[in-house]
């Protein structure tokens, strides 16, 4: 595999998803990368949070936890090649649309537990990660 030269890790603002973050810096030392922060809208099904809010409030809110999150992983070295985006928009719709018109080379994402089953599958749908894959001509790795 070459190594890409801009990666994107595209944040929910879920757990574990430093992981994507770490495995990204440490794989790939001399990629430049986007972290991008997706706030979901508020009339998308089972949205985070579910409380009214002003979309520029959430975009803020949501940019400053990527930071946050920037912070607690990147040492100051690693964050100079670091910078944060947040768009608004269906996960599994705005990530590959943002990965080819940002032009990244490789996609690094945490999984959040794609094995849904029965039930939960039919009420919650396939897995974003999962729909990213399937989306997108660039390649991803999820890690679970």
């Amino acid at each position: 595999m070459i190594d890409p030269d801009r990666v994107l890790v595209p944040t929910l603002g879920r757990p574990r998803e430093d992981e994507a973050l770490a495995y990204a810096l440490e794989t790939f030392p001399d990629a430049e990368i986007t972290l991008l922060a997706v706030v979901t809208p508020l009339d998308a099904p089972l949205s985070e949070g579910g409380v009214l809010e002003r979309s520029e409030d959430r975009s803020s809110q949501a940019r400053s936890s990527a930071a946050d999150l920037l912070e607690s992983v990147a040492g100051p070295t690693a964050t100079a090649r670091v910078r944060v985006e947040a768009v608004e928009g269906r996960p599994g719709t705005i990530i590959p649309q943002y990965a080819s018109d940002a032009d990244v080379d490789h996609v690094v994402m945490y999984g959040h537990g794609s094995d849904t089953r029965g039930f939960v599958r039919r009420f919650l749908g396939r897995g974003i990660a999962a729909t990213v894959v399937e989306r997108t001509s660039r390649p991803v790795t999820v890690l679970e």
